[in-house]
């Protein structure tokens, strides 16, 4: 087999399985893209498989700690101890992420399930290559209606790889009708935005909507309307959902119709929206898509986190609430903490924490591997004279 000697001291040695360029010392064997290969440090010990890519920043990503191929059998036995660890979580496994790449030993696998549907992305060459052995697995294990291949992330570009989005197995679902936290749902998985539903935000709709009851309400980035419609379901005095995208506007709308629920639907620009704003609300939401997905604009977007920290603020009536989430893994706790913190001190407002977020337990942390944990959230509660 084909393989990789890592120089000392790279993070593989401290327990993350990725190697880049340049903690190679070398090749040996001519190893080519998409293939399986060994790692060996430079004492010429086994460090496990690992899937190949020369033309990704992330040259190697280990998927084993022993000898292992990318065959049917791995992908069964890998596939059935992801969907038994969800079985044993409290939630509905109907309407999860039943695989989630390195979190799972899958680097790059994505399988979510909608019910009876499936929606499959597959983000590195390797997985892409074995792409009809996956959904031959999934078949067996799950014996779906139908699987969504939704490859339009932009995660696929690093990896060389196309976008592409098609119906694999079964015929095209859409619109599907869900139910997730009580309030209904209707989603595209072939067309709409991530895989259908935001599934690792699911727990803290209901976590936030708490806090709404007799409360004026804004939810900006709303998307599809989950934080609004749990708000408005929970005795929101008003709802208000503001997204730039015309489509998510016209979800948020349908939704509302769905659960017979009163909700203001703008569509517009949240940085825009928050800057002219002349209302003050009780609860505002900023749940915006990720502001970087790469470490050289991270000040772009942590002046970007600080522009909409510092308007909300503005807008939030005393005692009123603050929650504002961050997806990007770039973006760690502290560096968030520290970014609404120093809105606080310039709007001059005194801030109370009330509640951290996270993503769903679905979709599991390593802690030897950062990048897997990326969604996080906190609620601040603004103290009245002070």
């Amino acid at each position: 087999m084909a393989g990789l000697v890592i120089k000392p001291r790279s993070r593989i040695f401290h327990g993350h399985d990725w190697v880049y360029a340049s903690e190679i010392k070398k090749s040996f064997g001519n190893p080519q893209p998409g293939e399986v290969i060994s790692l060996k440090d430079f004492k010429d010990k086994p460090l496990g498989s690992a899937i190949y890519n020369p033309r990704s920043q992330i040259v190697a990503r280990r998927f084993s700690r022993r000898k292992q191929e990318l065959d049917r059998e791995f992908f069964l036995r890998r596939l059935k101890l992801a969907f038994s660890l969800r079985e044993r979580l409290p939630l509905d496994v109907s309407l999860c992420r039943l695989a989630w790449s390195e979190s799972d030993g899958l680097p790059g696998l994505i399988i979510d399930r909608y019910g009876p549907h499936l929606v499959m992305q597959t983000l590195t060459l390797a997985m892409d290559q074995r792409i009809e052995l996956i959904i031959e697995a999934l078949r067996e294990l799950l014996s779906p209606d139908s699987i969504v291949i939704r490859n339009d992330s932009p995660m696929r570009k690093a990896e060389g790889l196309e976008p592409a989005s098609f119906v694999a197995h079964g015929e095209n679902p859409d619109p599907v009708s869900l139910e997730a936290g009580g309030l209904r749902f209707e989603a595209n998985l072939l067309g709409g935005q991530k895989t259908g539903l935001y599934l690792d935000q699911l727990d803290s709709y209901e976590r936030v909507a708490s806090l709404a009851e007799g409360k004026r309400v804004l939810d900006c980035f709303s998307n599809q309307g989950g934080f609004g419609l749990a708000c408005a379901r929970a005795g929101a005095a008003s709802v208000t959902c503001v997204d730039i995208s015309s489509e998510a506007v016209s979800a948020v709308r349908n939704n509302a119709r769905l659960n017979s629920l009163e909700v203001d639907a703008v569509e517009a620009n949240a940085f825009d929206y928050l800057k002219s704003c002349e209302e003050t609300f009780d609860l505002i939401i900023l749940d915006p898509p990720s502001f970087t997905r790469s470490k050289k604009a991270l000040g772009d977007a942590m002046r970007g986190y600080k522009e909409i920290h510092l308007r909300a603020l503005k807008l939030l009536n005393h005692d009123g609430y603050l929650a504002t989430f961050s997806c990007s893994h770039h973006v760690n706790r502290e560096l968030f903490l520290s970014n609404l913190r120093d809105a606080a001190v310039d709007t001059r407002r005194t801030l109370r924490l009330v509640e951290s977020y996270c993503q769903r337990a679905d979709h599991p942390i390593l802690p030897t591997i950062p990048e897997t944990e990326y969604l996080k959230g906190f609620c601040f509660q603004l103290l009245p004279g002070r």
